[in-house]
């Protein structure tokens, strides 16, 4: 389950980081979406171990 909640985080953090930063400019997408991805991961990872484990 931390796999699939890490994932779907990843995708969710990197869509809204790349949807902020467009705002900006690609670089700012690029590096916002690295940022939102690592969130994401950290944050799915966080909800598996705390509801599921």
């Amino acid at each position: 389950m931390s796999r699939l909640l890490a994932t779907i985080g990843a995708v969710l953090g990197g869509w809204l980081g790349w949807w902020l930063g467009g705002v900006v400019g690609i670089m700012t997408a690029w590096i916002l979406s690295i940022v939102g991805t690592a969130a994401g991961v950290y944050f799915g990872r966080k909800i598996a171990k705390e509801h599921f484990d």
